[in-house]
């Protein structure tokens, strides 16, 4: 088999499972704040770790909201099963970046391992994303390209695959929905929390040999369940938040 063809095979395998990547970071962070010696860290310094780590998160929830609220149906869906696109999107965040979504995913995931406080952990992280999204990111443009020829090769040779180019912004075609935002991210903003919760945890256990959580990231936690399954619920049970030409 061709190194393209292999490429594209393994990321289109990749895609299928690109929801079990958080489930690999978090088995990865335990030796890493295992390892870590809390001791040398002051809470001054602490602080401003948290403080940029959830900066970094939050940052990469903006561009996942925005790429998401302003983007047709048939484009950027959640589809697991394989590779779906009816239109090629080129504005928005996607008049910027040929993946916006993977690019937020990212700079949320660094984000929290950025809270583990631990500089190497943050390292391996953005490796292991790469190396495993790269193929992702192979796959999809393989498909577009099959799908949409010309009119793909002119866009993409335009822009960086995942380093956004702000001096090329265009805004979207597509009005900004927060219904959309609400129906379909409500899953990734509980993921990040669990993410936050899950490091903290560990960082405490292994510094006092004590299990045990803070009542501001155990409120978090529960306000962020709470709204998930409400939302979880409109979504399944109600039209509320149902959309015409939205995915």
């Amino acid at each position: 088999m061709a190194l393209v063809q292999s490429f594209e095979k393994q990321g289109n395998f990749l895609f299928k499972y690109r929801g079990q990547f958080p489930i690999l970071l978090f088995v990865l962070s335990v030796p890493f704040i295992y390892l870590t010696d809390y001791s040398l860290i002051n809470y001054k310094e602490q602080s401003l770790f948290m403080l940029i780590a959830i900066s970094i998160s939050i940052l990469g929830f903006f561009v996942r909201f925005y790429t998401i609220g302003t983007t047709p149906k048939g484009t950027s869906g959640r589809n697991t099963k394989e590779q779906v696109a009816d239109v090629l999107n080129s504005s928005g965040m996607y008049s910027m970046v040929r993946h916006p979504l993977y690019l937020g995913n990212y700079l949320i995931w660094l984000g929290i391992s950025l809270a583990s406080f631990n500089i190497y952990f943050a390292i391996i992280m953005s490796l292991l994303f790469w190396i495993y999204y790269e193929r992702i990111m192979f796959a999809e443009e393989r498909f577009l390209e099959r799908k949409f020829g010309e009119d793909y090769l002119n866009w993409s040779s335009k822009l960086p695959a995942f380093s956004p180019s702000i001096l090329n912004f265009k805004k979207s075609d597509t009005k900004f929905s927060l219904i959309t935002v609400l129906r379909r991210e409500y899953a990734s903003v509980l993921a990040a929390v669990v993410g936050f919760v899950f490091i903290e945890v560990l960082r405490a256990y292994f510094s006092t040999d004590i299990w045990s959580i803070s009542d501001c990231t155990l409120e978090l936690l529960c306000g962020t369940i709470i709204i998930v399954l409400i939302l979880r619920s409109l979504k399944h049970y109600t039209s509320l938040l149902d959309e015409k030409d939205r995915s």
